[in-house]
Parts: C-alpha cells; sequence; structure tokens
C-alpha cells in the first residue's frame, strides 16, 4: 500500500495499475466468479473468455488468465475491473483498503452500469437475512389471525449482567452490549447464556435482536445467523446422525448454490457466524454437559444434540457468536459461559411505554391505568411480559362490551387465563363477544369437548416433556381442524430440507400447562391419587430420558427425583400452579358445569393435605435455616393460588423464625400478594429480605398489609422509583417499630429522598439506612442530613454512589458533629472533593460517637488527608477510615502516619488505588494500620 502513492506519479492507465499491483490482486482476489459474471454480461468478455478462464484450476491462475485478458481489451475494461472490486464491497473486503490506497472514484459511464453480486458467500448470507427479515417483521397474536409489527408493538425488558457467583453486575441497556466485553465470566468461552421465567420475553427478545441482524442494524460483522429453536433436538431419535454442515443448511436455510464453498468459508471464518438457540432446557434428552462425546470433525455425521453439545463447547466453530436462551433453574457449566444475562420482566416505565404501544387511544390508556392501579394484583402480574398481554387483550375486547370493570374482580393467575380461555371461545363464535351473554360457565360448557381433546394433548405432552406435536399425535388426541381455529394451538412447521410435514405447539408453554392442569381437573377418570402425582413430580406415563452418548443401550435416569423436576422443569411447576387454582372453591360453579363435583372435592381434599404436609416439611425447615429457597417462593405461589385461608394460616404458625430471606429468589412484584397472603397472620414482629428481585412500585403495594409487623425491610435492588418509596414510607411511619430499611440500588431521586427524610424523623426506631446507588443529589442529600443531624437514634447511614457533593457532605457534617448514636456513614461515590473531606473531617473533631467513615471514589488530595490526622489527634472513637480510589499521594500518606502516632483506637485507614506507587508503600509498611 505504500508504495500506491510513489507508483501514483507514473501510473497512467488502468492498465498501468493492474500491471504495477498484480501480485497484489493475484493474492487478494478470493473469488473469480463475481468478476467474470459482471465482466461477461457487461460485454468486456466473451464466453471463450470466460472459458478460457476457467480451465485453470487453481484460483491464482484464474486471476492471472482474467488479467492477460483484461491487458488486451482496452483501458474502459481495465477501470471496470476495478469498479466491480469497488462496488462490490462484501464480495472483496480484504481490499478495500487497496480501493482508498488507490483514490479511486468511479467514472460517470460506470456508474450507470450495474454491478452483480454473484458471490455465494454473500448471496447466501443475503438469503439469510431476507428469510429473517420475511420471519421477524410481524408479532403473531390472537388465533394466528392478527399480525402486528415488531417494531410498533417491541418493549425493552430488564436485562441485568450475573457474574459466576450469581451476583448482579448491572444492567444491560442495548442488544449490542450483549457481544460486548463488558461482563466476560470466561472470555475463552463463546455462549451468552440468558435467563429468566416463562413469559419474562426471552423468545421475543431473539425475534428483535433477529430483526435487527436482517436490517443490517445490529453485529455488523456477522454473516451467517443461524437460529435454532431447541424443541427441534426432541424430534431426532436415537440412531439418528447428522453433520453440521446438515445441521446447519438443512434445518436452518439451505444455500441456493455453492453449499460446499459456503460451508469452507463458514469452517475458515467462524467469527463471521452468530447463533440463537432458544429454550435449552426444553430438550428432553439428558444431556449432561460431562457425558457428551467430544466431536471436533465438522464432517462427521453424529446425535444433533451431541453437535449442539459441541458448539456450545467451543468443540465446533470455535470463535462463533452463540446467544442461548433457558428458563430460570437451568444449569451451564461455567466454562461453557461468556457471560450470563437475566431477563427480569416489565419495570415500571417498561409497563407505561407498552401501555402505550398497546392502546393507541390516550383516553383508552388512561382508563386502562386507572382500572390497573385500583387491583394491583393485577398491575403486578404486567411484570411480566407475556402475562401483561393477556390481560390487555382481555381488556381490548371487554372494553368493546363496556364490561371492563370484570377485571378488577380477578385476583390469580389462573383466574387471567380462564379469562383468556373464555376470550379467545366467544371471539371464535360467530356471534361474536360484544354480542353473548354467555357467563364463563356456560361458555366453557359450549366448548367442553373441544378443551379436553386440547387438555387431554397438552397432559401428554407435559408428561413426557414434549412440546412440538405432529400430525399423528394431534390425531391421536382427536383434536379436529375446527379445534385448531380456536387458536390455542398454532402451527409449528420447520424447513428442515424434506419437504412440510406440519408441526404443531401450543401459543405458549404456559398455556399447555393451563390446559394439562385443566385436563386433570376435569376429567372424572383421572383420580385425585393421579392428580397429586404431578405435585411430586412421579408423573404417570411419563417416558424416560435417555442419556446421550452411554454404552448401556438401556435408558438412564439422570436426577429424576422431585426437586428435579419442581426446580428444573417449569413445566411442571406450571402445571402445579394452575392445578391449584382450578381447585381453588372460587371455581366451584365453574367446575360444576364442567365435571362431576364429587370427584372434584376428592381432588380438593388431596391438594389441601398435600400442601399441608408440605407445609409441615419444606416450609418449616427452611425457616429454620433462615433462608427461603426457590422452592418455598413456589410453595407460597401455590397457597396464594389455592386461596386457601386454613393452609394459609397454618404456614404463617410455622414461621418459627423471625428473619424471612428471598433474596435472589426471580420474586416478582405479583409474588408480594403470595408473601402477603401468608404474612398477614403471623402473629409477631418478624425481618422480610427482598433483595435483588423485581417486586417495583407495585410490589410494595401488595406488601402494605405487612408493614404493621416488619422491624427489618430489604428492598435493595428492584426497580422501586420514588411512587413506590412514598406508599412505604408513609406506611412504615403508622406503625414505627421498622429498624432497618434497606432501598440500595433503586431509581430514588431527591423526591424519594425527601419521603425517607420524613421517615427518619418520625421514626425513633429506625436504626439503619441504606440508600446508596439511587439518583439522589446534593438537594436529597441535604434533606436526609438534616433528619439524620435531628434524630438521636439512628446509627447507620449508607450512601454510597449516590450524587450528594460538597454541598451534602458539608450538611453530613453538620449532621456528625456531636451526634450521640451515629456508628457508620458512607458517601464513598458521591462526588466529594477536598472541601467536603475537610468539612466532615472538622465535623469528627468535635464526634464521639462513629466507628467508621467510607469515603472511597471520592476526589479528596492530600490537603484533605492532612485534615483527617488532625482529627486522630483528638478523636478516640474512629476506627475505620476508608480513603480508597482518591487522589492521595505519598505526602498525604505520611500526614495520616503521624496521626496515627498520637491514636492508638484507629484500627485502619484505607488507601488502595491512590496516587502511591509501589515502591512508595514498601517505605510506609511499618505502619501496618495503614492498608494499600
Amino acid at each position: 500500500m505504500e508504495e500506491t502513492a510513489a507508483h501514483k506519479q507514473w501510473v497512467t492507465s488502468y492498465h498501468d495499475l493492474l500491471t504495477v499491483h498484480r501480485v497484489e490482486l493475484v493474492n487478494g482476489i478470493k473469488n473469480t466468479d463475481c468478476i467474470l459474471d459482471n465482466l461477461l454480461q457487461s460485454g468486456y468478455f466473451t464466453l471463450e473468455d470466460k472459458e478460457l478462464v476457467e480451465q485453470n484450476r487453481t484460483r491464482h491462475n484464474k486471476v492471472r488468465e482474467i488479467l492477460n485478458i483484461i491487458h488486451g481489451k482496452g483501458h474502459e475494461a481495465a477501470e471496470y475491473f476495478v469498479h466491480v472490486i469497488y462496488v462490490a464491497k462484501e464480495v472483496y473486503p480484504e481490499l478495500q483498503d487497496w480501493i482508498k490506497a488507490i483514490q479511486y472514484q468511479p467514472s460517470e459511464h460506470l456508474l450507470r452500469k450495474p454491478v452483480l453480486l454473484t458471490d455465494a458467500v454473500w448471496q447466501y448470507s443475503e438469503k439469510i437475512r431476507c428469510q429473517l427479515r420475511r420471519e421477524t417483521k410481524f408479532v403473531t397474536s390472537y388465533v394466528q389471525k392478527e399480525d402486528f409489527l415488531l417494531d410498533d408493538t417491541y418493549t425493552e425488558t430488564l436485562m441485568e449482567l450475573i457474574n459466576a457467583v450469581n451476583e448482579t453486575k448491572g444492567s444491560i441497556s442495548h442488544l449490542e452490549d450483549l457481544f460486548s466485553d463488558t461482563g466476560v465470566i470466561n472470555e475463552d468461552a463463546e455462549t451468552v447464556f440468558v435467563t429468566g421465567d416463562a413469559g419474562v420475553g426471552k423468545t421475543i427478545l431473539l425475534q428483535r435482536l433477529q430483526n435487527l441482524w436482517s436490517k443490517g442494524e445490529l453485529c455488523a460483522d456477522v454473516k451467517f445467523f443461524f437460529k435454532f429453536r431447541c424443541r427441534i433436538f426432541n424430534s431426532f431419535k436415537e440412531e439418528d446422525k447428522i453433520s453440521l454442515k446438515d445441521l446447519l443448511f438443512r434445518y436452518n436455510c439451505y444455500p441456493d448454490k455453492d453449499a460446499d464453498e459456503i460451508f469452507s468459508y463458514i469452517r475458515q471464518h467462524p467469527d463471521s457466524v452468530l447463533f440463537t438457540l432458544d429454550g435449552f432446557d426444553e430438550i428432553n434428552v439428558d444431556c449432561d454437559p460431562n457425558d457428551i462425546p467430544d466431536i471436533s470433525s465438522p464432517f462427521d455425521p453424529t446425535h444433533p444434540v451431541a453437535l449442539l453439545m459441541n458448539l456450545l463447547h467451543g468443540k465446533l466453530l470455535k470463535g462463533s457468536k452463540i446467544l442461548l436462551t433457558a428458563r430460570t433453574g437451568t444449569d451451564l457449566p461455567l466454562r461453557m459461559v461468556r457471560k450470563r444475562v437475566t431477563l427480569k420482566g416489565f419495570s415500571k416505565d417498561h409497563l407505561l411505554r407498552y401501555l402505550k404501544k398497546f392502546f393507541k387511544n390516550k383516553a383508552h390508556q388512561s382508563l386502562v391505568l386507572t382500572q390497573l392501579e385500583a387491583n394491583p394484583h393485577l398491575c403486578s402480574l404486567c411484570s411480566v411480559p407475556l402475562f401483561c398481554w393477556i390481560i390487555f387483550k382481555c381488556y381490548e375486547h371487554f372494553q368493546s362490551t363496556c364490561s371492563s370493570q370484570r377485571l378488577l374482580d380477578y385476583v390469580t393467575l389462573t383466574d387471567i387465563y380462564l379469562l383468556m380461555l373464555e376470550v379467545f371461545l366467544n371471539r371464535s363464535s360467530k356471534t361474536g363477544l360484544n354480542k353473548r351473554n354467555n357467563s364463563q360457565s356456560e361458555t366453557f360448557k359450549a366448548k367442553r369437548g373441544a378443551l379436553m381433546r386440547l387438555g387431554k394433548l397438552a397432559k401428554e405432552g407435559i408428561e413426557n416433556s414434549n412440546f412440538i406435536f405432529s400430525q399423528e399425535q394431534i390425531s391421536a388426541a382427536d383434536v379436529s381442524e375446527e379445534d385448531l381455529q380456536l387458536g390455542f394451538v398454532k402451527s409449528a412447521g420447520h424447513y428442515d430440507g424434506c419437504g412440510n410435514q406440519s408441526t404443531y405447539e401450543f401459543l405458549h408453554l404456559t398455556l399447555q400447562s393451563f390446559f394439562t392442569a385443566f385436563s386433570l381437573v376435569v376429567d372424572d377418570e383421572i383420580s385425585a391419587r393421579e392428580t397429586i402425582k404431578f405435585f411430586t413430580g412421579r408423573v404417570p406415563g411419563g417416558k424416560q430420558q435417555q442419556t446421550l452418548g452411554s454404552s448401556d443401550p438401556r435408558p438412564r435416569f439422570k436426577r429424576s427425583s422431585r426437586e428435579y423436576l419442581l426446580e428444573f422443569r417449569e413445566h411442571f411447576q406450571l402445571t402445579v400452579l394452575f392445578l391449584c387454582g382450578l381447585l381453588s372453591k372460587t371455581k366451584t360453579d365453574l367446575l360444576n358445569h364442567l365435571t362431576c363435583q364429587r370427584k372434584v372435592q376428592k381432588k380438593r381434599l388431596a391438594l389441601k393435605s398435600y400442601l399441608v404436609d408440605c407445609v409441615k416439611t419444606y416450609m418449616i425447615n427452611d425457616f429454620y435455616q433462615m433462608r427461603a429457597v426457590p422452592r418455598f417462593m413456589w410453595l407460597l405461589r401455590c397457597i396464594f393460588e389455592v386461596q386457601n385461608e386454613e393452609v394459609a394460616r397454618l404456614a404463617a404458625k410455622g414461621i418459627c423464625k423471625d428473619y424471612i430471606k428471598f433474596t435472589y429468589c426471580n420474586v416478582y412484584s405479583a409474588d408480594c400478594s403470595a408473601i402477603t397472603f401468608i404474612l398477614r397472620d403471623v402473629q409477631k414482629t418478624i425481618a422480610l429480605e427482598l433483595d435483588n428481585n423485581n417486586i417495583n412500585d407495585y410490589g410494595v403495594k401488595e406488601l402494605i398489609p405487612c408493614f404493621s409487623k416488619l422491624r427489618i425491610i430489604g428492598l435493595n435492588a428492584n426497580q422501586i422509583t420514588d411512587d413506590g418509596v412514598q406508599v412505604l414510607t408513609e406506611e412504615l411511619a403508622k406503625y414505627k417499630i421498622v429498624q432497618f430499611l434497606g432501598l440500595y440500588k433503586n431509581q430514588i431521586t431527591d423526591i424519594g429522598a425527601q419521603y425517607v427524610s420524613t421517615l427518619i424523623d418520625e421514626c425513633p426506631s429506625l436504626i439503619k439506612l441504606t440508600i446508596g446507588y439511587n439518583k439522589i443529589t446534593s438537594e436529597g442529600g441535604k434533606m436526609l442530613a438534616q433528619a439524620v443531624q435531628k434524630s438521636k437514634t439512628i446509627k447507620h447511614i449508607w450512601m454510597w454512589g449516590n450524587q450528594i457533593g460538597d454541598s451534602g457532605a458539608v450538611a453530613f457534617a453538620e449532621a456528625l458533629r456531636n451526634h450521640p448514636s451515629l456508628k457508620e456513614l458512607s458517601l464513598a461515590g458521591n462526588g466529594l472533593s477536598t472541601e467536603g473531606g475537610k468539612s466532615l473531617a472538622s465535623a469528627l473533631q468535635e464526634n464521639s460517637s462513629l466507628k467508621i467513615l467510607w469515603l472511597t471514589e471520592n476526589e479528596l488530595d492530600d490537603e484533605a488527608a492532612r485534615c483527617f490526622a488532625n482529627v486522630l489527634k483528638v478523636n478516640r472513637s474512629l476506627q475505620s477510615l476508608w480513603l480508597i480510589k482518591n487522589k492521595i499521594t505519598l505526602l498525604g500518606a505520611n500526614s495520616l502516619i503521624e496521626g496515627l502516632k498520637e491514636n492508638s483506637s484507629m484500627r485502619e485507614i484505607c488507601l488502595k488505588s491512590n496516587k502511591i506507587s509501589i515502591e512508595e508503600t514498601t517505605a510506609l509498611n511499618a505502619e501496618q494500620r495503614i492498608v494499600f
């Protein structure tokens, strides 16, 4: 390239240019077909010329022959040769720097000549783009008759990065960030592992990703996008074997030509490939990653699941990008995981955005929001996007009948699904919903036969962890075309290169679980004992899972215990949840129209007995451990869904410990109703930790009946805004028993800080407050400091990661001065400069209560360090001073060491990550209380 400028002076024609750069072109041109095709169609080459070139066996010789022929064709043919390379950037990316170096500008007449992009790799990439663009442009809705543009309906959900020990490490705002280096756990792995509960938006996230790529708006370096639903791997038999090439082309998108050339390119450029694999937990084959045979050859046929696992291991196409989704609780070894992401549904802001997209009419938006606010639990269910869609769809239909107030009466998830079925069934009626006055019971009775047939199909699938049904399975369940037209089951055909055999699936796994529960409850031939077996995981008729790669031909299980099914098989959990809802006494009238009342009563009593046993075993044991595991949260959901007051009271009585911990349990705002359903009957004060979940403002509202019993409440990292804080503080102020309030890492502004400061004023029992990593500025900081100054009982204030600045620090300095009780104060990461540090140091000279002061990640310098050194000479209460990540040099460190000579009570001063070199710290090691 450097020679180009020198040659430019004497290169007088494109003939000369091609001669000078002949070697570079021979080595750089990877594709001769595109150049040949264009030279032929433009008339510069004849068929004889093309045949002469193609007689050469190697690519290099073909390029040489093209250049030789062009040399005899004239200046314009040589220029057109360069023009093809200029236009076909995707085909000749390696030569684009050369094009820039020669400063090529196309002639006016060449701009009018078309250039055909006939490169097989580029054409295949474009075919995938066109296919994905067509498949992802719309979101299919009701009865597969309504399509909505994805761009008009898609609303982002909360996405959080999770580290190797399940700690939240920040949020993801843009889809491109899924593939960035932020939050990487294992840089040698390719798989981005995305988890979340059913209905939280994993599949629609992938559809959005696919759609953006197809339009060239995401992952520009990706040429090939292969999408798979993991359910497809259940359709393979144990003896089936295919190659990687077959998996990519036959089961995704088949090239129109030169499949071998394209596959060769993919093998040589794995970094140009992106896979999305949806629903890893739905693979029915027992695929313990440690038992999968290693595959290094991309040509050898093997079982498709083995191919998949070796892709995830990086044994095949090492360097490709992989996005794998699964439901919460699904395990993947960390050695296979590049980064982990969890989806947490809609925050309050997301919900409002989705509301505006769904209801275009502002009057309707206002009406729906008002009615949702009147039913906090219904509003909380909307934090799960799927449930939100169902609720909004029901609102939409009931608005047309002026009966949308009906939704205010619905309490549980089962209620919402029954309502959805009612809307589906009435919609399919010829008279239409707005002309029918049938009750829900009458509507279900009229369609009982269809519902039972669909229930039979769903139950067989759930028992066998099967979510895709063949035409034969549809026929075996007696499901008719009319049943399919109800809209609960949709076509799920996939391209496999072997015809278009019809396959089917339920609209969503939750709907299949609901129909399974419906069948178990309504089918008179299913006994109460058989129904309860679904709770224990010992399901009759379920086929055994075979372990891939086992030399033993007999099927063998892996963790087929109750815990495995209930904790890791969400379709069983959902079925059980809906069983509880359908067997609730509130559904008596509905079931009386559908089945034998006596048999339903037997099932109801069996369910009650089972839940009582659970309360006496799991529940009490879990409380002794002082930590409510996810399985216990699931049990609370069941008790709430069944709405059995007696079981709830028994559960409340069984709470032996006074400290309940639900941290990292995927608790949504709707789950707060279940927690409240139990805790309202507790007869003592307790502590409740809900940190690192997604309860948001609606969950706070649902906890209102509990606040009279809570002396400790942890709501850290829960998407709570000022509105939620207002409700929380007003309720806690009524009872004046709260001792510890955790609001760390939420979305609280100065407005919320004012509410909290009022609580400090009115609630002398409050001892500890964590309100770090919010959006509090100097104004909010001043209000909190003034409240702390007046309080005689507050002991711990953690404000890490706000922006109160020096003026806020001055206010806290005044609060510190002569404060009788404050033991710990954190103002780390608050934008404090030397002035703020000096104010705090001055106040500490008149304080005898503070033990720990955190000032990490501020802008304190040697002058501030000198002021704190003076504090050491007079203050004997302070024991720990953290000055990590400030601007203190050796001079400031020496000042602190001098101060320590007159202070024997100080235990540590932390100076890590300041402006002190390793050599300088060595000289300071004599004072062991200085920590570097």
